[in-house]
């Protein structure tokens, strides 16, 4: 199979399809889109989730923070802990170690989220650190905001732009290489998009004004990320190329390389689902959060990105942009 995430054809035939369902408390349980588990107890339900950060060496402490949180936050939720397991490389030094536990620190203490567990230790499985983090949170009840609530006619938002952590992370790996290429400006630009990361005051405020469901934009980008919103939900859909938001540096990148950013990793961009997108975009905008009004949500199966007069079907998501360029 090819680097990245597993196809979800597989993950169906291979994983989802073998899973028992033997406790009752599980409120939102493993599938296509679902990022997040609910479980019930009682007052509260918890919400988990866990990622890996393997497609990066640099910032791979703060992304491993923030990509995990935003699953949480995509549910409307407000994490509050995190469970890091490090896997570090032999030769690894101690200040190296200190450096990415520096990172994890200092970006949960950011968004006022503690470390609670987990497990540090040197092996030869890895050539370069790689992270492995779950978060926990607490909604009230059963008042969370499900990937697969998305209903036709909804209207579909895209906050911030596309391609984030995808443009930060190629900017950090290929620094020297597109520096003399674009500039020292754009770079540092394009890197600075590392500290758009979270999405955690998107979902939360998003979750409060409206959001029939949630998405945050991961390997796959806004296209995958469509698609896995659609495939939960048993919906289609229409968007527009012309209206999805796209940072130059983004685009200037992505055209060097021969990708397309919109199946770029993104994440810092979520995807919402509401009847009313207008209000959304407007309550995020007074926050100071941009986002856009993307397309909507359709009867069927039809899934169609509009690109100058053409409709173009939006395929499963496969191996991400990301690996054509930093992973060889």
């Amino acid at each position: 199979m090819k680097i990245g995430k597993v196809p979800n054809d597989i993950l169906k035939d291979i994983v989802f399809g073998k899973l028992v369902n033997n406790r009752s408390e599980i409120l939102v349980r493993p599938g296509i889109g679902e990022d997040c588990c609910v479980v019930d107890f009682g007052e509260y339900s918890c919400v988990m989730s866990s990622d890996p950060i393997t497609g990066t060496a640099n910032e791979v402490g703060r992304l491993a923070v923030l990509v995990t949180c935003n699953d949480i936050a995509a549910c409307g939720v407000e994490p509050i802990g995190l469970i890091e397991t490090i896997l570090a490389p032999p030769g690894t030094t101690q200040s190296e170690l200190e450096m990415i536990m520096n990172q994890l620190i200092k970006t949960s203490s950011s968004i006022n989220v503690d470390i609670i567990g987990g497990h540090t230790e040197v092996t030869k499985a890895v050539t370069r650190f790689v992270i492995i983090c779950t978060a926990v949170g607490k909604a009230p009840g059963n008042k969370v905001v499900a990937t697969g609530g998305a209903k036709p006619g909804d209207q579909l938002v895209l906050t911030k732009s596309a391609g984030i952590e995808g443009t930060a992370i190629i900017a950090f790996e290929k620094e020297k290489e597109l520096k003399e290429l674009f500039g020292v400006e754009m770079i540092n630009e394009a890197k600075s998009f590392m500290g758009s990361i979270s999405v955690v005051k998107d979902g939360i405020l998003s979750a409060k004004y409206g959001a029939s469901a949630m998405h945050d934009v991961t390997e796959g980008g806004v296209l995958g990320a469509v698609w896995e919103m659609c495939e939960a939900a048993n919906t289609g859909v229409e968007i527009y190329a012309g209206k999805i938001p796209i940072a130059v540096s983004t685009m200037r990148i992505c055209e060097y390389y021969g990708i397309d950013p919109l199946k770029l990793i993104s994440s810092g961009s979520m995807l919402v689902a509401a009847a009313d997108g207008e209000y959304i975009v407007k309550k995020l905008s007074e926050e100071n959060i941009t986002a856009a009004i993307i397309g909507r949500f359709i009867e069927g199966k039809r899934r169609i990105l509009v690109k100058n007069k053409e409709q173009i079907i939006i395929e499963q998501p496969g191996s991400d942009e990301l690996y054509k360029v930093c992973v060889r």
